[in-house]
């Protein structure tokens, strides 16, 4: 069974009415109930609790690690990103949703501004399958749309994917990679745009299967470990000083 950890700051649910009314127990708690039914073993962990609730222990019992951060992206300690980038270059994945573009652990694995155009006036979103044949595309369609959410447009300061599996068209014209794949190390990364806080968006059936497919991608196929250090030589081999 893959293990899931579903990070969030949780701080717009305890500030904002409005989010609170959408999200009433967490976008971390939406998240985790909307992808359960795959059959993960789901935990959750903010980011007031003790180490933000990545200790060493719950990274080291996590596969896959999903990340909601806006409003708190400074407050998450140095050492905890440390932390994760560490887990990530061993093998465990990460899914980084929508504001999460800025937090600190994404920038520093891209190593890029990580920035772009938004407009926040709830526009439609419709989200291409640009590589059917992915996993992450798995049991959807052409495309699906959101009624309403916050725009991310182009330019995207990020290196180039991997793999490019979605593509958004805005209603006021702008257009945006939303659904992008890396390899960091052992680890896999999973750039996906949609998750504005004050909108329904974690509730709706085709994110939680792009979330959900994107586990399945980055918990799957690590490889062989590497090995690293001083090496001796597998064959008799006289020195040259």
């Amino acid at each position: 069974m893959v293990r899931v950890t579903v990070w969030n700051e949780n701080l717009h649910e305890k500030k904002h009415e409005k989010v609170a009314e959408v999200y009433p127990n967490g976008i971390h708690n939406a998240i985790a109930d909307g992808i359960r039914p795959y059959g993960f073993d789901v935990r959750t962990a903010t980011l007031e609790q003790p180490e933000h609730g990545l200790t060493e222990e719950v990274l080291d019992a996590t596969d896959v690690l999903i990340w909601w951060g806006h409003m708190g992206h400074n407050q998450v300690e140095d050492d905890i990103v440390e932390r994760v980038q560490k887990r990530v270059w061993q093998g465990m994945g990460l899914i980084v949703l929508h504001s999460g573009h800025f937090s600190k652990i994404f920038k520093r694995l891209m190593g890029t501004s990580c920035d772009l155009k938004w407009r926040e006036i709830g526009e439609k979103e419709r989200i291409w399958v640009v590589d059917p044949a992915h996993p992450i595309a798995e049991g959807l369609g052409q495309y699906f749309e959101l009624e309403h959410e916050e725009m991310y447009g182009e330019h995207f300061d990020i290196p180039a994917p991997d793999e490019l599996v979605l593509v958004s068209w805005f209603e006021g014209g702008e257009v945006f990679r939303s659904g992008c794949t890396y390899h960091r190390g052992q680890g896999k990364v999973f750039y996906f745009r949609p998750g504005h806080e004050t909108f329904p968006t974690y509730y709706n059936q085709d994110v939680l299967k792009v979330i959900a497919n994107g586990v399945k991608w980055a918990a799957a196929g690590r490889g062989a470990k590497p090995v690293y250090g001083n090496a001796k030589p597998l064959e008799a081999v006289t020195p040259h000083q």
